[in-house]
């Protein structure tokens, strides 16, 4: 026991040392500066900072002015005209927020009191529309890489004080801000404790994307099915947050995380809300038949050709059968060939650049298709199809969800290949069970079952905003109601035009 503790002291005499060297420890990287603001050895001011981090007109225009001689770094605190200041001793704090563009200044060399100041230099992209979720009618605001810039988008959008910020660091490399928010007295305080927890829980060097913690607090990780939405959108986070839904932001990412969530939402666009209600169910039940087309075309094809070519009608078969005479294929490698073909052509036009990916498919979609058509290697009737599929894969809103239904249908094919109809069922269904299985924060992530009646306000029909009186019982809000009002229509006043 006597030499451990020894060995104890030892270790805590090394850790020392290292915290007075925290200077030298850092200067061994070109960028970082440690320089002095006077001729005279024995004088202040002392400052020390990366160059590639810090802004040099804050530098010099808020602070340098303002180093006196005279005046302690607690007097100097009160007189620079920055928000962020801090000061502190702890070598710890000292080295993290040096690393995240702060500036240390010491009145003398050696001192460990140090007068951090936030001068970052912030540079990102302006506020535009959102990329991945264009819509033609309602805002067009996205989100942008900086944690702060999302914050102050939500809270121009929901300027109250229930709207709260919990804020922490994850990633022992890149110690990246995450902010989870919420609405206080709406937001199910169970799912608010069980996102923290799970976010405080992860052990991983580097987030570089809230991508990364979406899969990593998901109930299960290893579904093809995302259990929550990343979007780019304010309107989208701005309307689930009074719902009891939580948003999970990660500095340096431009999708913010909602969650709890339900399967029907990924097919919900917040344009529907812009439209009539009417219109808004009729291209809301278009995106859920579109999921069956996008899934099924191509398995059914394949299932019908090799095994049950007798549910073809007569004249439909006359020109299947002669679209496909000069195939050498199979139905089944014919589909699988197509099918990876339309998948190389959207990978490699989203990898490249903007203008030459609007070119190659122009020519993947049109010239490849009919020249593959023309050398027999595939009939005319399953490009039709296989296109028809591919559109329908890209109707859903939410771009992950889309790339959930273009993977679905490969092992659905094999399936079709070996046991015909009964394959495509055998799929079919064991997504239906395991969707039924899925959770979203331990909430169900399909929203049939159990059935509530808030799914059908506002989930599988939109039905007017009149109508739509109560928050989605799933999330188990603790406000039930979303309006407040009587609901009553004021009388015209027809003795002003009288």
């Amino acid at each position: 026991m006597k030499f451990k503790n020894d060995d104890s002291d030892n270790g805590a005499c090394s850790q020392r040392k290292n915290d007075q060297n925290w200077i030298k420890r850092l200067s061994q990287s070109n960028d970082f500066v440690h320089e002095h603001t006077s001729l005279k050895e024995d004088e202040p001011f002392w400052l020390s900072y990366y160059r590639t981090l810090i802004s040099s007109d804050i530098l010099h225009k808020e602070v340098l002015p303002y180093l006196q001689e005279k005046l302690s770094l607690e007097e100097l605190k009160s007189k620079i005209p920055v928000q962020e200041i801090i000061f502190t001793s702890d070598t710890h704090k000292i080295i993290q927020n040096i690393l995240q563009g702060y500036l240390a200044i010491q009145r003398h060399r050696l001192d460990e009191e140090c007068l951090l100041i936030n001068i970052a230099n912030s540079k990102f992209r302006d506020v535009g529309i959102p990329t991945m979720e264009s819509s033609a009618l309602g805002p067009q605001v996205g989100f942008i890489e900086e944690l702060d810039t999302n914050i102050n988008l939500i809270r121009k959008r929901l300027p109250a004080a229930e709207l709260l910020v919990k804020e922490m660091t994850v990633g022992k490399l890149s110690r990246t801000r995450v902010a989870v928010i919420y609405m206080d007295g709406i937001a199910d305080p169970e799912n608010v404790i069980t996102v923290i927890q799970r976010i405080e829980d992860i052990q991983y060097d580097q987030i570089l994307d809230s991508s990364y913690i979406a899969s990593m607090i998901e109930d299960n990780s290893h579904s093809l099915f995302p259990q929550s939405i990343s979007t780019e959108r304010v309107d989208r986070v701005a309307a689930g947050l009074p719902e009891g839904k939580i948003i999970i932001a990660a500095d340096g990412s431009p999708n913010l995380v909602i969650a709890p969530v339900t399967l029907i939402e990924s097919l919900i666009a917040m344009e529907d809300y812009s439209f009539s209600w009417i219109i808004s169910n009729f291209f809301r039940l278009l995106r859920f038949f579109s999921i069956f087309i996008s899934g099924l075309v191509s398995p059914l094809y394949v299932a019908t050709l090799t095994y049950h070519y007798e549910l073809i009608p007569s004249k439909l078969l006359e020109n299947l059968v002669g679209s496909r005479v000069s195939v050498p294929f199979s139905p089944f490698l014919e589909a699988l060939f197509l099918e990876i073909m339309i998948e190389m052509v959207k990978e490699a036009g989203i990898r490249l650049p903007t203008k030459i990916g609007q070119s190659l498919g122009v020519v993947g979609g049109i010239v490849i298709g009919q020249a593959v058509v023309e050398a027999g290697l595939t009939s005319n009737v399953l490009l039709i199809l296989v296109g028809l599929g591919t559109l329908a894969s890209y109707i859903a809103p939410v771009y992950k969800f889309s790339n959930t239904i273009r993977f679905f249908k490969f092992p659905v094919i094999f399936l079709a290949q070996f046991l015909g109809l009964f394959g495509v069922f055998v799929g079919v269904l064991f997504t239906v069970l395991h969707t039924l299985r899925l959770t979203s924060l331990g909430r169900p992530y399909v929203s049939m079952y159990p059935l509530r009646k808030t799914a059908f306000q506002d989930l599988w029909f939109r039905l007017p905003f009149s109508m739509q009186k109560e928050n989605p019982q799933s999330l188990r809000p603790q406000k039930k109601r979303k309006s407040t009002g009587t609901g009553k229509k004021t009388e015209p006043l027809n003795d002003f035009y009288e």
